[in-house]
């Protein structure tokens, strides 16, 4: 069900492992934005996907590694990942990260 206002105290976190949360923020098929809570020494694991992703630091440090880029960024830096370009991240310092993909991540939808 696609909800237009998405109240972040009414919204689900999902458990990834004991260090990463995140919460889907609102979707429909083309789009769909995420929050994701990192423990300092969080890893996001290098992976690739069709979708075009941005990502803004809304706190934190980490090191990201986009393609063969390696680089620190943190609250209010911002990252463009082109589809299928391998990506990931380690949280340096306790952070928050918010994920606009396009089209939506379905696999990311709970059924």
């Amino acid at each position: 069900m696609i909800k237009n206002l998405i109240l972040a105290d009414q919204t689900e976190w999902e458990i990834l492992n004991e260090n990463t949360r995140r919460q889907i923020l609102g979707y429909d098929d083309q789009i769909m934005m995420v929050k994701v809570e990192f423990d300092a020494g969080a890893i996001g694991y290098i992976h690739q996907h069709e979708h075009r992703q941005t990502t803004y630091v809304v706190s934190g440090i980490f090191e990201f590694t986009v393609g063969d880029q390696t680089s620190i960024v943190k609250q209010g830096d911002a990252l463009y990942m082109q589809p299928n370009v391998p990506h990931g991240v380690k949280c340096i310092e306790k952070g928050i990260l918010i994920d606009t993909f396009t089209p939506a991540r379905q696999d990311f939808i709970q059924k």
